[in-house]
């Protein structure tokens, strides 16, 4: 009897919890309220099914509770009553899968009109691309993997020359357009995931993703990475903003193009703090951002997988191994292009190593420098050469 009640008392608080959850599904903005609708159907006969199982559990354990003088009769089989429950469970499961196997169906096979876009996924951070004039994404391959090609397009491919690129976790689409989103992983599992548009895939290294979407309601949405892929998971955020067509035609034309990144850059020297330290020290904040530092890293003083910088230029740090070490610009380079030779005491050693130019690790560094207590940013302008 006991259990029968809390059976009972176990499918009213599920009920009960369902109809007055405040947790439901971010609004929609995109085609997909087939989607929707699918997770409705699903919910619909597996609700069922767990009412009805469970009440019908309580019955049989109040209908045919011990009594003394009672012995249960024994019957070995009882061949109509598995082909009821044979035909009743195949139907039952068909019912379930087809709906989803039908928006599935739809959900990977795009309209032929659809604007391509490249999502790379990277511990912890997201690129995007885009097709050129010439409407075709460039080859890729892995050996192309560089500081200055983090696409890894090919650069003997004409079609990628004209290809248009986005570092930062941000990314444009038109408002109404199909947009077929495909998908490469650098290193490990990884999934793209913007919730108000229900679209989601796995992101699996070697392979390429697909799913198609269109989106319907301007504003600015939060894309996630749904597939824990390392220590940095909970930060690899980005946006995906939807606006007007004449807005996001602005925005793209301001793109730069693989080729135009190739470019290189006179090298500064090193150590030299140049004219327009500023622009060098926002340079290193967009690197932050685009090599997706700020995963591990904060700038308040906060802690989270690896040190904070604010204040950590100049200070002394103590390592895994008992030994201190001075926080300068020699340690922090050293530091970042080689993560995994000292351990700092209290972070796990995690990092991976990131593919930088000369420039790129001076204008980080700089950056890093700059968020340093104000006694190391006094003391390294007085070393800075006039």
């Amino acid at each position: 009897m006991t259990m029968a009640v809390a059976l009972l008392l176990i499918v009213a608080g599920s009920v009960l919890f369902h109809v007055f959850n405040p947790w439901w599904t971010t609004p929609l903005a995109s085609n997909w309220k087939l989607m929707d609708d699918t997770l409705g159907i699903t919910l619909a006969i597996t609700g069922i099914f767990f009412i009805v199982i469970n009440v019908f559990i309580a019955y049989m354990l109040v209908r045919f509770r011990h009594r003394a003088g009672h012995r249960a009769a024994h019957e070995p089989e009882n061949r109509k009553l598995e082909r009821w429950l044979i035909g009743g469970t195949t139907v039952a499961i068909m019912a379930l899968l087809a709906p989803g196997l039908l928006v599935y169906a739809n959900y990977v096979r795009e309209p032929r009109d659809a604007l391509v876009l490249e999502v790379l996924a990277q511990q912890w951070q997201w690129r995007f691309r885009f097709p050129g004039e010439d409407g075709k994404l460039g080859a890729t391959d892995a050996r192309f993997f560089s500081a200055t090609n983090p696409f890894g397009i090919d650069p003997a491919d004409r079609t990628g020359q004209d290809d248009l690129l986005i570092a930062g976790p941000e990314v444009h689409l038109p408002l109404g357009k199909p947009v077929l989103v495909l998908m490469r992983s650098h290193d490990v599992l990884h999934d793209f995931f913007v919730p108000n548009f229900r679209a989601r895939m796995n992101t699996v290294p070697g392979q390429v993703s697909r799913f198609w979407f269109t989106p319907t309601v301007a504003g600015r949405y939060e894309a996630l990475c749904a597939q824990l892929c390392g220590v940095g998971h909970p930060n690899m955020r980005g946006h995906v903003v939807v606006e007007d067509p004449a807005a996001y035609g602005a925005w793209q034309a301001a793109l730069p193009t693989f080729a135009k990144s190739q470019i290189k850059a006179p090298e500064a020297s090193v150590g030299a703090v140049p004219a327009g330290g500023d622009a060098r020290v926002q340079q290193g904040r967009a690197l932050a951002d685009s090599k997706g530092c700020v995963a591990c890293h904060t700038i308040d003083g906060s802690p989270r997988v690896g040190p904070t910088w604010k204040g950590l230029y100049g200070k002394t740090e103590t390592m895994a191994d008992g030994s201190t070490a001075l926080v300068d610009e020699a340690f922090l380079r050293s530091f970042i292009l080689d993560p995994q030779a000292r351990h700092v005491k209290g972070f796990p050693p995690v990092m991976p190593k990131v593919e930088l130019t000369e420039e790129e690790l001076a204008a980080l560094v700089a950056y890093i420098q700059s968020l340093g207590s104000p006694p190391a940013q006094a003391a390294a302008e007085q070393r800075a050469p006039r």
